[in-house]
């Protein structure tokens, strides 16, 4: 399954983007990175059956074994792609919301959009090392 990371905003040269190269250096399955501006843009239509996810502070908190088992369920039912959105500085719309296959929140705080970035990739290296029996991942 290819998981899709679609960002709105620039990340340049910056800490978070040595972060998230490392990951994607780092992630096994089939990976692609797309940025939009923080206004406009259109976000590219799927080629294949895929699962929205989009990065909300008011999403569902997930352990990272809850997460991992989720996307390797997607995988197993035959999904080619999973798609995770993180919004400009406003979040997302209401329709974007409603359409979503899951929010998903890291904790009740806010973060800024580069480090959630960085920490979506990270979580995303953990759940296919979970998946893998890779010893990675402690608990």
């Amino acid at each position: 399954m290819k998981l899709h990371v679609i960002a709105r905003g620039k990340i340049g040269r910056s800490p978070e983007a040595e972060l998230v190269a490392r990951y994607e250096k780092r992630i096994p399955w089939p990976l692609k990175l797309t940025e939009l501006p923080e206004t406009g843009g259109n976000i590219p239509a799927p080629a294949t059956p895929c699962r929205t996810v989009l990065l909300d502070e008011r999403g569902k908190q997930l352990s990272s074994e809850d997460f991992a088992h989720l996307l390797g369920r997607w995988r197993d039912d035959g999904i080619r792609e999973t798609r995770f959105l993180i919004g400009a500085h406003d979040g997302h719309g209401e329709a974007d919301r409603a359409e979503a296959d899951l929010l998903f929140a890291f904790g009740k705080a806010t973060w800024p959009h580069l480090l959630a970035r960085a920490m979506l990739m990270e979580q995303l290296f953990r759940a296919t090392a979970i998946l893998a029996g890779h010893p990675y991942h402690r608990a």
